[in-house]
């Protein structure tokens, strides 16, 4: 029921505003549509003066052209602000989420006892703010001290609360979310009016939206487009004028008339929905919780063909899960498993508890008395890459490779070569090697392995077919990073990546012509970013990834870049669809329409009238009548979208040629002779 009255108050404001944007400051900055509202105002001015007996066709037609452009003009404000009317009901909700709070404003961030209660919109950036559990984070900031829950569901629309930090890659937050426990001291990083929640309710309103390289572009096609055909009407009336006098018979085509062909001819359709179509597309990403700082990052995604993607979150899990225990000669998978289980079971991390359940699945060893052990847990450090459990005179470590080596030989026992051939065969199938080993005896690996998503290779083979290459970006060294490539079937990889490598990867690839999108988090990302065509920052990372990018991910979703390049092609597609449409249209139009008006005089023209109009009255009634249904008509596709197709760019053409091309030349034959028999039956002749 919400939804319903969500929808129908955006339609009745759609309404107002249709009334609203009549007015010449508005009008003005869209030039086809310019010309219908000119149009409109002079065959009113000539309906006012038929009274006076200044009259070129009885007032009764005149008014009845009047109408239908007054109706055309009233369909194109329609169609633009029932897009816009979307982005205003989001900014409503993320209005709501901006209060002006009071801020404690810290003297020192060593004492958060000593602070100055201020306005949020007083904040400046760089100052120091302390925030408690269960208050709103006055402005954006930079986490500096402390780690707490944070709930952004007005600004994501996700209920679970996120953590953030000081330090890493989450230690950015948004003004108007809320602490929902612990503690943060904050540094302010926007002044009041240039916030996060700020952008984010200009561009969903469509305030701050520039018309992009490719929209100016087309606008230029279709005022030429409509200067041509201007110039066209503009002749038809002194030569059929001098037309008329040299045959003798027939009249001058009144200047009603050549108002009502003009708008007929001009692309009105493509004109009067352009500018919707371009909200739209904003508007779908939006609904995608992804917030796009301009127009022209949409239409990059729509012409992308090179996409970089981080393996770990995106291509996999993020966290590499037990599959195997691989034993050296004299040692039994179940031993293995037991000192495996045992040295991880104070190891909290993703990989550890995976250890703990695959042995418990594979031979039901279940949690120890840890007391009667009397153990103590040895933590993994960076120096020494190893964990463990000291126990009853037991060593037991696991780890990577050398450093278990190293342990064993320090021990006085042998590292058998098997070991290292396991080690070697884990890694060149893209897996990593845990090595066990208990005292001075290696008792085998560990096989960690990174799982791919599902789907994730259905997805690729898509993109594929979309002429996008996909490049997997990955830590991981050459090998490892090799066999998940191959298992997720990404076009190509780049192993042991570095923010210098990404950096260098994304300028080959641009300096050979191609268009390239990315996803990155970190503070390190941001050269990256700043250097990628379409560069997505998830919300969740630092205050530089954010600025470095043009899109930001609200859902903070690695795997969204390729539902944005979906979205992008989709508002080109759809562009593309219905010019090709309106340009047919006017072509049908002409040839439907320029026979019939010089019946009069060149009686010979009746045989190019094949549709078999009535009167050259019918005609122009029919066609502008028309002119004004099909914009209503074309108004869901437009704010809907063409629906994208996973094929190769040829066959996409050559597709919406043949619907919308073909559909645009047969729809107005079809639909004006219709409406000339309804006219005719009427009596309007």
């Amino acid at each position: 029921m919400e939804k319903k009255s969500v929808n129908k108050n955006i339609f009745t404001d759609a309404l107002k505003q249709s009334f609203v944007k009549l007015a010449p400051r508005i009008q003005v900055k869209n030039p086809v549509m310019l010309v219908v509202y000119i149009g409109a105002i002079l065959t009113t001015v000539l309906y006012l003066l038929s009274f006076a007996g200044i009259k070129d066709e009885s007032s009764s037609y005149i008014l009845a052209i009047s109408l239908i452009l007054w109706f055309t003009v009233l369909f194109a404000n329609f169609a633009e602000a029932i897009a816009e009317g979307r982005g205003r009901a989001q900014a409503d909700t993320l209005r709501k989420a901006r209060k002006d709070v009071k801020a404690r404003k810290l003297k020192s961030v060593s004492n958060v006892d000593e602070y100055t209660e201020i306005l949020s919109a007083e904040l400046k950036k760089g100052d120091i703010v302390f925030v408690k559990a269960g208050e709103q984070i006055p402005m954006d900031g930079e986490v500096i001290d402390g780690a707490a829950s944070v709930d952004e569901s007005a600004i994501t629309g996700e209920s679970a609360p996120v953590i953030r930090e000081s330090g890493g890659d989450r230690s950015a937050v948004t003004g108007g979310t809320t602490l929902v426990s612990d503690w943060l001291v904050i540094e302010v990083t926007a002044e009041a009016g240039e916030s996060f929640l700020d952008k984010m309710i200009a561009m969903v309103e469509g305030a701050s939206r520039k018309k992009t390289p490719n929209e100016i572009a087309l606008q230029i096609l279709l005022v030429t487009l409509t200067i041509i055909f201007l110039t066209v009407t503009a002749t038809l009336l002194p030569f059929s004028g001098f037309a008329s006098s040299q045959a003798g018979a027939g009249s001058a085509i009144s200047i009603t008339n050549v108002i009502a062909l003009l708008v007929c001819l001009a692309p009105t359709t493509i004109g009067a929905l352009l500018s919707s179509i371009g909200i739209a597309g904003m508007s779908r990403l939006n609904q995608a919780n992804v917030l796009a700082m301009s127009g022209r990052a949409i239409e990059a995604a729509g012409d992308v063909d090179v996409l970089l993607l981080d393996k770990t979150g995106t291509i996999t899990l993020g966290n590499r899960q037990a599959s195997e225990f691989l034993p050296v000669k004299g040692v039994t998978e179940q031993e293995l498993a037991d000192a495996a289980q045992l040295s991880s079971l104070a190891d909290e991390t993703a990989e550890g508890r995976s250890i703990v359940v695959l042995a418990k699945e594979k031979f039901g060893i279940r949690g120890r008395e840890l007391t009667k052990l009397n153990a103590n847990f040895v933590e993994f450090t960076a120096k020494t890459r190893m964990s463990g459990i000291d126990y009853q005179g037991t060593e037991i470590r696991k780890g990577a490779a050398e450093a278990v080596k190293a342990f064993v030989l320090e021990k006085g026992g042998t590292y058998p070569e098997e070991c290292e051939q396991i080690v070697k065969r884990v890694a060149g199938a893209g897996g990593t090697p845990l090595v066990v080993a208990k005292n001075s005896q290696a008792m085998g690996i560990v096989y960690l392995k990174d799982i791919v998503k599902n789907g994730v290779k259905e997805r690729f083979e898509d993109l594929r077919k979309m002429g996008i290459k996909t490049i997997m970006i990955t830590g991981d060294n050459p090998m490892t990073a090799a066999a998940i490539a191959a298992e997720a079937g990404v076009d190509d990889f780049l192993a042991e990546a570095t923010p210098e490598t990404k950096l260098a990867l994304i300028r080959d690839y641009q300096s050979k012509g191609h268009l390239v999108a990315m996803t990155g988090d970190g503070t390190n990302d941001a050269p990256a970013l700043a250097q990628a065509d379409v560069a997505v920052a998830m919300n969740t990372g630092t205050q530089a990834a954010k600025e470095a990018g043009n899109m930001v991910d609200l859902d903070s979703s690695p795997t969204k870049l390729i539902d944005i390049v979906r979205i992008g092609k989709q508002l080109l597609m759809t562009r593309g669809s219905l010019t090709t449409f309106s340009v047919a249209n006017d072509v049908a139009k002409y040839f439907a329409i320029i026979p019939v008006l010089f019946f009069g005089i060149y009686p010979q023209l009746t045989a190019l009238n094949f549709m078999g109009l009535t009167s050259s009255t019918t005609a122009i009634l029919s066609a502008i009548i028309y002119n004004a249904l099909i914009i209503i008509a074309l108004i869901p596709l437009a704010l809907k979208g063409v629906k994208y197709r996973e094929l190769p760019a040829g066959k996409l053409l050559k597709r919406n040629m043949l619907i919308y091309g073909l559909g645009g030349i047969v729809t107005p034959f079809i639909a004006i002779k219709l409406i000339d028999m309804l006219l005719t039956a009427c009596g309007i002749v």
